[in-house]
């Protein structure tokens, strides 16, 4: 018998469609280019629909890069999470995992995070209204690093919550100076982040 779909999964699922196609939309043309009445069709309903949803263009574009901020941090910790120990902290097969996570999107998906970057120049507003979940994210990564440092038996040179953030604002550059230019960056960028593991000193 087939499935009963709820009126809340009825909403979930409305609301990933729409999500998925201004996610589509807004990497291919950017924040300020891409037309409501775009997203809508590739959605395959109306304005409205966005409007019940979401409020506003602004409020939809927000609402795409949190859940890609989610997936970059499940990602991560998908990465760390399949590292055993100090001796499996290799750059290059980290970088190959890493990399093909981020470039796998192309180009266009990789360019969101350089569109948020200028939408939140461009806005104060929003800057100030993100700037907690910008905070919760570095945090969360700190803390995904500093867990499995200590599960590999490791130590930091450099605080989580530094190498965190530094992280987070080379990401969105790698990624796209590696499409662009045709040359991994990931293993350099790599190298200089497990640069700050290292085994502690014997006792």
């Amino acid at each position: 018998m087939a499935e009963r779909w709820t009126m809340q999964r009825r909403l979930e699922h409305t609301r990933n469609l729409l999500l998925d196609a201004a996610e589509e939309v807004f990497a291919r043309k950017g924040f300020d280019a891409a037309a409501l009445e775009d997203i809508a069709d590739a959605a395959g309903y109306t304005r409205g629909a966005i409007y019940s949803h979401f409020g506003s263009k602004a409020e939809l574009f927000l609402a795409v890069v949190e859940r890609q901020r989610q997936r970059f941090l499940d990602g991560f910790a998908d990465v760390v999470e399949s590292i055993g120990n100090l001796d499996e902290l290799h750059a290059d097969d980290i970088a190959d995992r890493w990399g093909h996570l981020l470039t796998a999107q192309g180009f266009d998906r990789a360019s969101l995070g350089y569109e948020f970057t200028l939408f939140l120049l461009r806005n104060p507003e929003a800057r100030e209204r993100v700037s907690g979940q910008r905070e919760e994210t570095a945090h969360a990564l700190a803390d995904y690093i500093a867990k499995g440092v200590a599960r590999l038996g490791g130590e930091l040179t450099m605080e989580a919550i530094d190498l965190a953030r530094v992280v987070l604002a080379a990401n969105d550059g790698v990624t796209l100076n590696s499409l662009v230019d045709g040359r991994d960056v990931y293993r350099p960028f790599l190298r200089m982040v497990i640069a700050n593991i290292v085994a502690p000193p014997s006792k």
